[in-house]
């Protein structure tokens, strides 16, 4: 893998994982894309160095690996039907609310009071 995708993979992981922590949810949302495309440029990198294309009859050259490219797509569909959900999700709760934070939920906060008395 060259160090440009790595380098550049790590960054992207790195960005998405600061926005996943925000609490606004086109944040979260944009996060989990960068993820995406982070997982989709590791993926890419994990294939080796180009080479011939696999369908032909070459023995001799060095033929590129068509599984991360086949992972790399089933990837973006997969990237892109949750990006959907996240979405619908997004526009729902602005639509119930009128904000685009996400709350504390005051029963969890309740139950964890109760354990940690419990604890003590």
């Amino acid at each position: 893998m060259s160090p440009v995708l790595a380098i550049t993979a790590g960054a992207l992981f790195a960005a998405g994982t600061y926005l996943i922590m925000q609490r606004l949810l086109t944040r979260i949302v944009i996060g989990l894309g960068l993820i995406g495309h982070g997982a989709n440029l590791l993926l890419l990198g994990s294939g080796g160095p180009p080479g011939a294309a696999p369908f032909t009859d070459q023995a001799g050259q060095a033929m590129s690996d068509p599984l991360p490219q086949a992972l790399v797509l089933t990837a973006i569909v997969i990237t892109f039907g949750t990006t959907a959900f996240l979405m619908a999700l997004a526009y729902r709760s602005h639509a119930l609310t009128l904000s685009d934070a996400v709350e504390d939920d005051q029963e969890d906060r309740r139950i964890s009071e109760a354990n940690r008395r419990s604890a003590a």
